[in-house]
């Protein structure tokens, strides 16, 4: 009887604590990330619900972690779309052009991404156009709203609700999320895409501000369409960027193992390789084709979900460099088969990264840079060796690189001689795997797991309806109050005052004395 009724205390107890969660996400890789912690919800008792557009391409409409929202409207943020960008951008690094010729294409690739921003803002007032939907939304009494930020459309909404916002982040709509949560100096906190570290020169320095300021006039131009829309919905009194500033927690997917040190707030959860677990054993034919590796291992390589295949050339010589080693290669590539492949070569539509990467014969990650890859590797111990090609990618390896965890190879030189001698330094250097698996005993070193710590704040979010306290009210003050200018302009002020105050009377004494001489002559 005493353990039938300590069950039926700890169901109940587990009832009453459980809340409605409203998730926003976005979807391609990033949903990867967001399934993980929908799951961990559900097997808490949490209720999901989770909103997707009919084109949605990784985010299924049936689950048995969560119910849909399904919204007849395309998201814009689809396959065929996100390649062409990455086609485009793979063109602008590549190939041999005049500078008039990339700042071209480079103009196209920021007009592609504001067209972007400008059909996912069209569809955002669709939504809000129904009544019947938001009606439903707000009648469904969510506990709070998770949401990543790279899209708006989560922020915005929760506004609308006035719920508590928790976001899945790194990367929002304004880029990289701690220079908008945090004080971010930039004499040592590098922007991203500038491949600085926390050390840097004087004109790195330069740089890195003309960098900053160049960013800042970029993401005004994408989130003009949004700034319309708030005005619409919300008044001109609203503003869009303080919206993200007023989030309650911010679930960043990096940690100081990984990232360089700089300042951070109350509200920040760092979660990095949360979505990560132990390797389980492979299917049979990969067992088999590992195993036949002996003491020499394995290599693999992938270059993420958008960059399945390369141009012909660079694939050649890449296969060409693989068939010279002793190892066994195992390649993600949905290419046509390159003819110089090596018989050591498994080409493969798709593979378990991360059970390869936990196997003991691995000796190698060949990887474009993605966060996930990287953290991925990061948790297994891997060296790295990095072909860095888009967004974040060059950023990301730089951090290993700094860390002697593994090594980079500029794709815009990359021949066969010179991917086959980065291959040989990172596997015959065993400082490499030392360094990386130093980074990793880092990392694990933690007092619980990091998806237990994200999923702990997300239920405080819940349980006490907020986490203003922990949220800082600077976003409220006006600029010059922010930077303290009006102190500074008060302070310049009373002394130029006291100054002139006592000149003046001096000058009138001067004057007085001169008078009553000239009366007395």
């Amino acid at each position: 009887m005493f353990w039938a009724w300590s069950c039926v205390f700890w169901l109940c107890a587990s009832l009453v604590h459980a809340g409605k969660v409203l998730v926003f996400p976005v979807d391609g890789s990033h949903w990867v990330d967001m399934r993980v912690i929908i799951e961990e919800l559900h097997s808490r008792g949490h209720q999901v619900s989770v909103i997707r557009h009919s084109n949605s391409w990784y985010i299924k409409e049936t689950s048995p972690f969560y119910t849909s929202i399904t919204l007849d409207a395309e998201s814009g943020f689809d396959e065929p779309s996100l390649s062409s960008l990455v086609t485009l951008m793979l063109e602008v690094q590549r190939g041999e052009h005049s500078i008039w010729e990339h700042l071209l294409l480079e103009m196209d690739h920021a007009m592609k991404a504001s067209e972007f921003h400008k059909k996912a803002s069209q569809t955002l007032e669709s939504h809000f156009e129904n009544k019947k939907m938001m009606q439903m939304l707000k009648n469904a009494n969510y506990d709070l709203i998770l949401t990543n930020p790279a899209i708006p459309g989560g922020v915005i909404l929760a506004r609308y609700l006035n719920l508590p916002i928790v976001l899945n982040v790194r990367w929002t709509t304004y880029g990289e999320g701690h220079f908008i949560i945090a004080p971010s100096p930039l004499s040592y906190v590098p922007v991203t895409v500038t491949e600085f570290s926390g050390k840097m020169s004087f004109f790195q320095r330069v740089f890195n501000i003309l960098n900053f300021h160049f960013n800042k006039c970029k993401y005004m131009t994408f989130i003009a369409p949004y700034r319309d829309f708030i005005n619409e919905y919300f008044g001109p009194d609203v503003d869009f960027y303080s919206m993200f500033q007023s989030a309650d927690l911010w679930l960043m997917k990096v940690e100081f193992a990984f990232e360089f040190p700089r300042l951070t707030m109350p509200n920040v959860v760092y979660m990095g390789g949360f979505q990560f677990k132990p390797a389980k054993p492979l299917p049979d034919h990969l067992e088999e084709f590992v195993q036949s590796s002996g003491e020499h291992g394995f290599i693999i390589m992938s270059l993420g979900t958008l960059i399945a295949d390369l141009p012909a050339d660079l694939a050649e010589e890449i296969v060409a460099a693989f068939a010279e080693l002793p190892q066994k290669v195992i390649w993600r590539y949905k290419g046509s088969r390159p003819s110089t492949l090596g018989n050591n070569t498994l080409l493969v539509d798709w593979m378990p990264q991360n059970d390869l990467l936990g196997h003991l014969k691995i000796r190698l990650f060949v990887t474009h840079g993605g966060a996930d890859g990287v953290q991925e590797a990061l948790y297994h111990g891997v060296p790295l060796l990095g072909l860095p090609l888009i967004f974040d990618q060059r950023d990301n390896l730089l951090r290993i690189e700094e860390r002697g965890a593994g090594k980079n190879i500029n794709l815009l030189t990359m021949n066969k001689d010179i991917f086959l001698q980065g291959l040989k330094d990172v596997l015959n250097d065993p400082s490499y795997r030392r360094n990386m698996q130093r980074l990793s005993r880092l990392r694990r070193d933690q007092p619980l797991r990091p998806l237990d710590t994200a999923l702990f704040w997300i239920e405080f979010v819940m349980r006490h309806k907020g986490a203003a306290y922990l949220r800082t009210e600077s976003y409220k003050l006006p600029w010059y109050s922010y930077h303290s200018v009006d102190v500074i302009v008060f302070l310049l002020t009373v002394p130029v005052l006291l100054f002139f105050s006592i000149f003046g009377f001096l000058w009138f004494c001067f004057r007085l004395c001169v008078q009553r001489k000239q009366k007395c002559e």
